[in-house]
């Protein structure tokens, strides 16, 4: 999904840097202790939303499924856009509601320590849960909101959702002011990164520089199987940064790890901030 990154084989920075970053911060009078978080499907599992690829993942089991995030076939098929629209509605991630470990995510920047939250999930559940929009950084897009392909209005996908009976395949009805208020008729699409689709505009850059300058970097709930959202655990590594890494399994970047839980996630991420917080709240 989206463009690729790619990464040259670095070593890491000394641990001279991060010195040298916390008394940069403190002399220009930002004191917070910053941790930069990158979510997976873990996280949302957590809260009862079946994963995609894992063992038991909707795709894994029904691979056909796959199509109702294919741009060319939402494009080119009034079929499969219905299919598309009505299988999102009905999949579990709509109704999904945030749980105990994205709460907790929501406690670490209340604490003023989380600096980016950037997330593989499209879910909309940070959201759901309070985290603000001045750190999150859907990585995979959203299905909160929707647009019309044509004119770029945005839509609540809610008001879509809720309409999907009478339009299901639901086009924008927005007056065009410079054509004379002709009705637009555009294809309305969720803000989901589709397959063939590039990641939102400055969506890496704004992530790959929060998460070096933060004195940790969290992987919650994530494989580090999908770039380019996976290069941001080797990025932190090569600008010193600490990384945890929280998943149930193996990940390809468990060797550049300072800290690796596979307990669950819903029990450790909550302990994890509370400990954070309290170690490092007034630095």
């Amino acid at each position: 999904m989206g463009k690729s990154w790619i990464l040259r084989e670095s070593q890491a920075l000394p641990a001279g840097r991060r010195v040298a970053r916390r008394l940069r911060r403190r002399y220009t009078g930002g004191m917070t202790y910053k941790v930069a978080v990158l979510t997976g499907a873990g996280i949302s599992t957590s809260a009862g939303i079946p994963d995609f690829r894992g063992p038991d993942g909707v795709w894994t089991k029904h691979p056909d499924q796959q199509s109702v995030y294919d741009i060319d076939l939402f494009l080119s098929d009034k079929q499969a856009r219905e299919y598309s629209w009505r299988w999102q509605k009905e999949s579990p991630v709509w109704g999904a509601k945030p749980g105990v470990a994205h709460k907790a995510l929501v406690k670490l920047e209340k604490a003023g320590m989380l600096s980016l939250l950037a997330t593989q999930n499209f879910d909309a559940l940070h959201e759901k849960a309070g985290n603000s929009p001045d750190v999150i950084v859907n990585l995979h897009g959203t299905i909160g909101t929707s647009h019309c392909m044509r004119c770029h209005h945005k839509y609540d996908t809610a008001d879509i959702m809720n309409n999907l009976d009478n339009e299901p395949d639901p086009h924008c009805h927005r007056a065009l002011p410079y054509q004379g208020g002709q009705t637009c008729n555009g294809l309305i699409k969720t803000d989901v990164v589709y397959f063939g689709e590039n990641l939102p505009d400055g969506a890496m850059e704004r992530s790959m520089q929060a998460v070096a300058q933060a004195d940790e970097f969290w992987v919650i709930g994530s494989t580090l199987e999908v770039y380019p959202a996976a290069s941001l655990a080797p990025i932190a590594a090569q600008a010193g940064v600490p990384v945890t890494i929280m998943n149930m399994g193996r990940t390809q970047y468990d060797s550049i790890a300072k800290r690796l839980i596979s307990e669950p996630i819903q029990d450790a991420l909550p302990r994890l901030v509370d400990e954070t917080i309290a170690a490092h709240q007034g630095e």
